[in-house]
């Protein structure tokens, strides 16, 4: 016969007590939690920067030069740069528009198609006429953006940014009598 009775060394009232100290430790940790994850809303956040961002419209109208930024809010690295970008526009704001694009928003599909956009954070350089000289694709240190854009104020050559337009001297030979290119031969019909 098994014999179902506790041990007489252990407690009775145990099992409440130890039932009570759990669902606090679950409270007190389920807490943490919830503050933990919450996101600071400060002033470098991504939405409070767009906020005070310059329209589009108004930045190629106004003969400064721009600095169009493609962010998400998601984007890990749209996040990180958010603080040192936050510094750069305080001290560049009134020599240099920023513009902030948000590639989640159809609105801007145009813009993202134009510039060829295909990774963020995509940062595209306009002279004060309104036309894109620079570009620079990913997270970027704040002194390889102070340099860009001190050059972009001096109308001068960007030292890090990837000029746009032609990047290759490269022309394809086209020739005429080549045939149907869906033969896989070489030979002109």
């Amino acid at each position: 016969m098994v014999n179902t009775t506790p041990p007489s060394d252990t407690p009775k009232n145990l099992g409440p007590v130890r039932n009570l100290a759990i669902a606090l430790v679950a409270i007190i940790l389920a807490i943490a939690l919830f503050l933990g994850l919450q996101t600071p809303s400060n002033s470098t956040s991504l939405e409070s920067q767009a906020e005070k961002a310059i329209p589009l419209d108004v930045a190629v109208s106004n003969q400064k030069p721009t600095l169009l930024e493609f962010y998400a809010n998601w984007c890990t690295s749209c996040q990180a740069m958010a603080g040192d970008l936050d510094k750069i526009k305080s001290e560049y704001g009134d020599r240099v528009n920023f513009v902030m694009l948000n590639v989640d928003n159809s609105k801007w599909l145009p813009e993202i198609l134009q510039y060829r956009v295909d990774g963020i954070p995509h940062f595209v350089y306009l002279d004060p006429q309104g036309d894109a000289i620079a570009q620079t694709i990913g997270e970027q240190p704040m002194s390889v953006l102070q340099a860009d854009l001190e050059a972009l104020v001096a109308q001068a050559p960007l030292p890090y940014a990837n000029a746009t337009g032609k990047t290759s001297d490269f022309q394809r030979q086209l020739n005429p009598n080549s045939g149907d290119p869906r033969r896989h031969s070489s030979q002109s019909q």
